[in-house]
C-alpha cells in the first residue's frame, strides 16, 4: 500500500450530548460530556491509518499541553506526525453538541491551526515525493494547502481536497492542482455559487437524477467530484476539466449515534483504498468509503470513532 499523506487540522473535541439542539439563546441540560482528539485533518489521518495506509499528518499547534497530548496520540495511531509548533497560539479546539438522532453543531477555535504555513509544508518535500495521495480538508490556511497540492501533484500522487469548509474567498485558481474535490451538499452548493454562479439547494441534491447531478460536477474546475449526502450515499462525476461516467454509492446500512466524524471517515478511508490501488478508478472506491463512514457513525467521537480495517471486514466484507 502506498503512503497517504494529510495536510491539515488538529484540533481537542469538547462533546455535550443533547436531547435536542439548542435554539439560539436556548440553555438546554446535557446528558453527558466528553472530550478526545478531532479536527478535520487528524480525524482523516487516523482513518487511513486504521485502515492500513502508512499515514503522515502535517499540522500545526500551539506551545501547550494540548500539543504534547496531540504528538502522543499521533504516535499512538501510528501516524508520522510533522508539527509546526506556534509560539503564541493556543492548539486547534471544537465545542459540539449531539443530539439523540446523532445530528450535530460545530463551533471551532483554529488556534495554530490557522497559522500553518507555507514554508512549513514545503519543508516535508520528502514525504510528498513517497506519497499515493495527498489528502487535505480547509481548516488550515489556504495557501498551505494549495502548496500542499502543488507538491503533491508534481509528486505524482493523487490529489484530494475536502473543502471543509468552503472558504468565503475560494477561487478557482486555488483548485489548478486538485484532482479530485469532495464536498458535502451544503458545501457543494457553495462551490457552485462562489465558483459557478449557479444556486442550488442543498437539501433538494440528493432528490435529483443523476444526470443533472452530474451536470451541476461538470460546472467545477477540477477532474472530478464527489459529492458526499449522507444516508442517500456518494455521487462521483466528472468536473469541468474530466471525462468519464457518473457513479452513485448507496450509504451503508448502519444505526448511528453521532455522525461527527462521518465525512472525515469517508475521505481517510477513499484515501487509504486509493493508496492502495492507485490505478483504480474513483467509483470502485466508493463502497469501501461509504463503509467506513457509516461505521464511524455507530460509535461516539470524532477521530476515537474511526473504523479499523478487521471492523469493516467483520462487518462489510471489506
Amino acid at each position: 500500500m502506498g503512503r497517504v499523506l494529510v495536510v491539515g487540522s488538529y484540533n481537542q473535541d469538547l462533546v455535550w450530548e443533547v436531547p435536542e439542539l439548542p435554539a439560539p439563546g436556548e440553555t438546554r441540560a446535557g446528558t453527558a460530556f466528553r472530550s478526545g482528539p478531532g479536527g478535520k485533518g487528524f480525524n482523516q489521518a487516523v482513518a487511513a491509518a486504521r485502515l492500513g495506509a502508512e499515514t503522515t499528518f502535517i499540522a500545526a499547534v500551539g506551545e501547550d499541553a494540548l500539543a504534547d497530548t496531540a504528538a502522543a496520540l499521533a504516535r499512538a495511531e501510528g501516524i508520522e506526525a510533522r508539527w509546526q509548533r506556534v509560539p503564541g497560539q493556543a492548539t486547534g479546539s471544537a465545542g459540539l453538541f449531539v443530539d439523540g438522532a446523532g445530528r450535530n453543531s460545530i463551533v471551532v477555535a483554529l488556534g495554530a491551526n490557522a497559522h500553518l504555513s507555507v514554508a512549513h509544508v514545503e519543508a516535508q518535500t520528502g514525504a510528498f515525493s513517497g506519497a499515493a495521495v495527498v489528502l487535505a480538508p480547509l481548516e488550515s490556511p489556504l495557501p498551505a494547502i494549495r502548496a500542499a497540492m502543488r507538491l503533491g501533484r508534481a509528486a505524482g500522487a493523487h490529489t484530494v481536497l475536502n473543502p471543509a469548509p468552503v472558504p468565503a474567498d475560494l477561487a478557482a485558481e486555488a483548485l489548478a492542482d486538485v484532482e479530485l474535490l469532495t464536498p458535502n451538499e451544503t458545501e457543494f452548493g457553495l462551490l457552485l455559487r462562489q465558483l459557478a454562479d449557479t444556486t442550488v439547494d442543498p437539501a433538494q441534491l440528493r432528490e435529483l437524477p443523476n444526470e443533472a447531478l452530474a451536470a451541476l460536477c461538470a460546472r467545477l474546475p477540477v477532474p472530478g467530484v464527489l459529492v458526499t449526502l449522507g444516508e442517500a450515499g456518494a455521487f462521483h462525476a466528472p468536473g469541468a476539466l474530466g471525462h468519464g461516467p457518473a457513479t452513485r454509492a448507496p450509504a451503508a446500512a448502519v444505526k448511528a449515534i453521532d455522525t461527527t466524524g462521518a465525512g472525515d471517515a469517508f475521505n481517510g478511508a477513499l484515501a487509504a483504498a486509493w493508496a492502495e490501488a492507485p490505478s483504480a478508478p474513483v467509483a470502485t472506491l466508493l463502497p469501501f468509503a461509504s463503509a467506513a463512514a457509516g461505521l464511524s457513525t455507530e460509535a461516539a467521537g470524532a477521530a476515537p470513532a474511526m473504523p479499523r480495517r478487521a471492523e469493516l471486514r467483520h462487518r462489510f466484507g471489506r
